[in-house]
Protein backbone atom coordinates (compact mmCIF):
# COMPACT_ATOMS: atom_id res chain seq x y z
CA UNK A 1 0.00 0.00 0.00
CA UNK A 2 1.10 3.57 -0.65
CA UNK A 3 1.06 4.45 3.05
CA UNK A 4 3.73 1.80 3.64
CA UNK A 5 6.09 3.84 1.47
CA UNK A 6 4.80 7.29 2.47
CA UNK A 7 3.68 7.09 6.13
CA UNK A 8 2.85 10.80 6.23
CA UNK A 9 -0.42 9.86 4.54
CA UNK A 10 -1.53 8.39 7.87
CA UNK A 11 -0.71 11.42 10.01
CA UNK A 12 -3.75 13.09 11.61
CA UNK A 13 -3.87 16.26 13.73
CA UNK A 14 -7.31 16.90 15.25
CA UNK A 15 -9.09 19.47 17.37
CA UNK A 16 -12.77 19.34 18.30
CA UNK A 17 -13.78 20.82 14.92
CA UNK A 18 -10.71 20.57 12.64
CA UNK A 19 -8.73 17.78 11.07
CA UNK A 20 -5.34 18.48 9.50
CA UNK A 21 -3.87 15.86 7.14
CA UNK A 22 -2.49 15.32 3.67
CA UNK A 23 -5.37 15.37 1.17
CA UNK A 24 -6.27 12.61 -1.23
CA UNK A 25 -6.17 13.62 -4.89
CA UNK A 26 -9.91 14.35 -5.14
CA UNK A 27 -9.70 16.38 -1.91
CA UNK A 28 -6.73 18.27 -3.34
CA UNK A 29 -8.89 19.18 -6.33
CA UNK A 30 -11.56 20.48 -3.95
CA UNK A 31 -8.90 22.45 -2.08
CA UNK A 32 -7.83 24.01 -5.38
CA UNK A 33 -11.45 25.06 -5.92
CA UNK A 34 -11.40 26.79 -2.51
CA UNK A 35 -8.27 28.71 -3.54
CA UNK A 36 -9.88 29.65 -6.86
CA UNK A 37 -12.86 31.14 -5.00
CA UNK A 38 -10.56 33.54 -3.12
CA UNK A 39 -8.18 33.68 -0.19
CA UNK A 40 -8.38 37.41 0.59
CA UNK A 41 -10.27 40.54 -0.43
CA UNK A 42 -9.47 41.95 -3.89
CA UNK A 43 -6.64 44.46 -3.90
CA UNK A 44 -4.86 43.03 -0.84
CA UNK A 45 -1.47 41.32 -1.15
CA UNK A 46 -0.75 39.45 2.08
CA UNK A 47 1.80 36.96 0.68
CA UNK A 48 5.38 37.59 -0.38
CA UNK A 49 4.98 34.95 -3.09
CA UNK A 50 2.08 36.55 -5.01
CA UNK A 51 0.32 33.33 -6.06
CA UNK A 52 -3.08 34.76 -5.12
CA UNK A 53 -2.66 37.47 -7.78
CA UNK A 54 -3.20 34.79 -10.43
CA UNK A 55 -6.59 34.38 -12.15
CA UNK A 56 -8.85 31.82 -10.41
CA UNK A 57 -8.05 28.88 -12.72
CA UNK A 58 -4.30 29.48 -12.46
CA UNK A 59 -4.59 29.97 -8.70
CA UNK A 60 -6.17 26.53 -8.49
CA UNK A 61 -3.41 24.99 -10.62
CA UNK A 62 -0.75 26.67 -8.50
CA UNK A 63 -2.32 25.09 -5.41
CA UNK A 64 -1.86 21.68 -7.02
CA UNK A 65 1.69 22.39 -8.18
CA UNK A 66 2.83 23.64 -4.78
CA UNK A 67 1.41 20.60 -3.02
CA UNK A 68 2.88 18.07 -5.45
CA UNK A 69 6.25 19.86 -5.45
CA UNK A 70 6.54 19.73 -1.68
CA UNK A 71 5.81 16.02 -1.60
CA UNK A 72 8.24 15.36 -4.43
CA UNK A 73 11.17 17.28 -2.97
CA UNK A 74 10.77 16.05 0.64
CA UNK A 75 13.86 14.84 2.48
CA UNK A 76 14.33 14.33 6.24
CA UNK A 77 16.77 17.26 6.19
CA UNK A 78 14.59 19.67 4.20
CA UNK A 79 10.80 19.38 4.26
CA UNK A 80 7.55 21.29 4.03
CA UNK A 81 4.40 19.63 5.35
CA UNK A 82 1.38 20.93 3.44
CA UNK A 83 -1.57 19.91 5.61
CA UNK A 84 -5.08 20.45 4.30
CA UNK A 85 -7.49 21.77 6.95
CA UNK A 86 -10.87 20.04 7.03
CA UNK A 87 -14.10 21.22 8.66
CA UNK A 88 -16.95 18.69 8.61
CA UNK A 89 -14.95 16.64 6.12
CA UNK A 90 -14.49 19.46 3.59
CA UNK A 91 -11.17 21.24 2.94
CA UNK A 92 -11.12 24.95 3.79
CA UNK A 93 -7.44 25.89 3.65
CA UNK A 94 -3.83 24.83 4.17
CA UNK A 95 -1.58 24.88 7.22
CA UNK A 96 2.10 24.58 6.34
CA UNK A 97 4.99 23.62 8.59
CA UNK A 98 8.55 23.54 7.28
CA UNK A 99 12.04 22.90 8.62
CA UNK A 100 15.64 22.53 7.59
CA UNK A 101 17.85 20.16 9.60
CA UNK A 102 15.08 19.73 12.14
CA UNK A 103 16.80 16.79 13.85
CA UNK A 104 19.59 19.17 14.87
CA UNK A 105 17.98 22.61 15.13
CA UNK A 106 14.51 21.59 16.38
CA UNK A 107 12.99 24.70 14.81
CA UNK A 108 9.99 24.94 12.48
CA UNK A 109 8.39 27.70 10.48
CA UNK A 110 4.69 27.99 9.72
CA UNK A 111 2.51 29.65 7.11
CA UNK A 112 -1.10 29.20 6.07
CA UNK A 113 -4.02 30.28 3.94
CA UNK A 114 -7.75 29.98 4.50
CA UNK A 115 -10.59 30.27 2.01
CA UNK A 116 -12.27 33.66 2.14
CA UNK A 117 -15.66 32.18 3.00
CA UNK A 118 -14.22 30.49 6.11
CA UNK A 119 -12.45 33.46 7.66
CA UNK A 120 -13.57 35.31 10.77
CA UNK A 121 -14.57 32.11 12.60
CA UNK A 122 -11.40 31.47 14.61
CA UNK A 123 -10.28 28.71 12.26
CA UNK A 124 -6.96 30.39 11.46
CA UNK A 125 -5.90 30.48 15.09
CA UNK A 126 -7.13 26.95 15.75
CA UNK A 127 -5.31 25.40 12.79
CA UNK A 128 -2.04 27.09 13.79
CA UNK A 129 -2.53 25.91 17.36
CA UNK A 130 -2.99 22.40 16.01
CA UNK A 131 0.22 22.40 13.98
CA UNK A 132 2.15 23.95 16.88
CA UNK A 133 1.00 21.03 19.01
CA UNK A 134 2.37 18.69 16.35
CA UNK A 135 5.67 20.59 16.41
CA UNK A 136 6.16 20.96 20.15
CA UNK A 137 4.31 18.01 21.68
CA UNK A 138 4.68 15.58 18.78
CA UNK A 139 8.12 16.31 17.36
CA UNK A 140 9.88 17.93 20.29
CA UNK A 141 10.51 21.31 18.64
CA UNK A 142 12.30 23.96 20.67
CA UNK A 143 11.09 27.01 18.74
CA UNK A 144 8.65 28.00 15.99
CA UNK A 145 8.81 31.01 13.70
CA UNK A 146 6.47 32.85 11.38
CA UNK A 147 6.27 36.24 9.68
CA UNK A 148 3.61 38.62 8.39
CA UNK A 149 3.62 41.95 6.62
CA UNK A 150 3.52 44.74 9.19
CA UNK A 151 0.18 45.97 7.81
CA UNK A 152 -1.46 42.51 7.90
CA UNK A 153 -3.20 42.82 11.26
CA UNK A 154 -5.14 39.54 11.46
CA UNK A 155 -2.24 37.05 11.48
CA UNK A 156 -0.22 39.36 13.72
CA UNK A 157 -3.05 39.28 16.27
CA UNK A 158 -3.18 35.49 16.07
CA UNK A 159 0.58 35.26 16.63
CA UNK A 160 0.40 37.57 19.63
CA UNK A 161 -2.38 35.52 21.22
CA UNK A 162 -0.38 32.34 20.69
CA UNK A 163 2.61 33.73 22.54
CA UNK A 164 4.96 34.73 19.72
CA UNK A 165 7.37 37.60 20.30
CA UNK A 166 9.01 39.98 17.78
CA UNK A 167 12.17 38.61 16.18
CA UNK A 168 13.26 41.46 13.91
CA UNK A 169 12.06 42.50 10.48
CA UNK A 170 12.72 41.50 6.88
CA UNK A 171 12.63 43.83 3.89
CA UNK A 172 11.76 42.43 0.45
CA UNK A 173 10.50 43.57 -2.94
CA UNK A 174 6.96 42.78 -4.07
CA UNK A 175 5.73 44.04 -7.45
CA UNK A 176 8.52 46.58 -7.61
CA UNK A 177 7.92 48.08 -4.16
CA UNK A 178 9.59 47.54 -0.80
CA UNK A 179 7.58 45.58 1.77
CA UNK A 180 8.38 44.99 5.44
CA UNK A 181 7.61 41.78 7.30
CA UNK A 182 7.56 41.32 11.05
CA UNK A 183 9.40 38.15 12.01
CA UNK A 184 8.04 36.36 15.08
CA UNK A 185 9.34 33.58 17.29
CA UNK A 186 7.64 31.25 19.78
CA UNK A 187 9.69 29.31 22.32
CA UNK A 188 8.58 26.03 23.80
CA UNK A 189 8.34 27.63 27.26
CA UNK A 190 5.97 30.32 26.01
CA UNK A 191 3.92 27.78 24.03
CA UNK A 192 3.39 25.72 27.19
CA UNK A 193 1.89 28.80 28.91
CA UNK A 194 -0.62 29.64 26.17
CA UNK A 195 -4.34 28.94 26.22
CA UNK A 196 -4.92 26.47 23.38
CA UNK A 197 -7.46 23.90 22.24
CA UNK A 198 -7.09 20.22 22.97
CA UNK A 199 -5.26 18.51 20.12
CA UNK A 200 -4.85 14.81 19.39
CA UNK A 201 -2.24 13.21 17.14
CA UNK A 202 -2.39 9.85 15.41
CA UNK A 203 -0.17 8.08 12.92
CA UNK A 204 2.92 10.03 13.99
CA UNK A 205 5.31 7.26 15.07
CA UNK A 206 5.88 5.82 11.56
CA UNK A 207 6.63 9.36 10.29
CA UNK A 208 9.42 10.32 12.70
CA UNK A 209 12.25 9.38 10.36
CA UNK A 210 10.67 11.50 7.63
CA UNK A 211 11.00 14.51 9.95
CA UNK A 212 14.67 13.78 10.59
CA UNK A 213 14.15 12.05 13.93
CA UNK A 214 15.90 8.69 14.02
CA UNK A 215 14.31 7.30 17.17
CA UNK A 216 10.95 7.93 18.89
CA UNK A 217 12.72 8.54 22.21
CA UNK A 218 14.20 11.72 20.74
CA UNK A 219 10.78 13.35 21.01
Amino acid sequence: MLIDHWPLLGLRVRTSRLELRLPAEDELAELADVAAQGVHEPGRRPFLTPWTDLPPAERARETLRRHWSRRGTWTPQDWTLDLAVFVDGRPVGVQEMEARNFGILREVGTASWLGLGHQGQGIGREMRSAVLHLAFAGLGAHEATTSSFTDNAAPLRVSDKLGYRPDGIARDVLHGSAVVSQRLRLTRDRWELTDRPEVTLSGLAPCLREFGLDQPEQV
